[in-house]
């Protein structure tokens, strides 16, 4: 099977990876770190910030590959602390409509760059 990859210059990518993968009508966007697509650094503030960061870049992905947010079936989230999932939350709760995707929060003990949070996401072609 081919695989289909998407790239776009509006996230950043920080090793030998694709941003988006397609095989069939799935694709799978690599995780996302909080990092500005301009200076390649992690944006400043808390959990909220580098959430909204996360999703501005996981959105510019989706959307080279003709997709939404509306797609999204599953969402992997991934935070260095714990005691950060309400701030999370609250952030990520305003990115979805209902039917909300299936959804998944690991604790890690660290991320590239030393980000606060990754976000991935596997979306279905509707």
């Amino acid at each position: 099977m081919n695989r289909k990859a998407y790239t776009s210059p509006g996230a950043v990518v920080v090793g030998p990876y694709s941003q988006a993968v397609e095989s069939g009508d799935i694709v799978f966007i690599s995780g996302q770190t909080p990092l500005n697509p301009e200076t390649g650094l992690l944006v400043e503030g808390g959990i909220e910030q580098q959430t909204e960061q996360c999703f501005i870049n996981l959105i510019k992905v989706l959307d080279v590959a003709g997709l939404t947010m509306d797609h999204v079936d599953k969402v992997s989230v991934y935070l260095t602390n714990m005691d950060n999932f309400s701030g999370m939350n609250a952030v990520y709760s305003k990115q979805f409509n209902s039917p909300y995707p299936a959804r998944t929060t690991l604790g890690v003990a660290s991320l590239p760059m030393n980000a606060q949070i990754e976000i991935e996401l596997i979306a279905r072609r509707k």
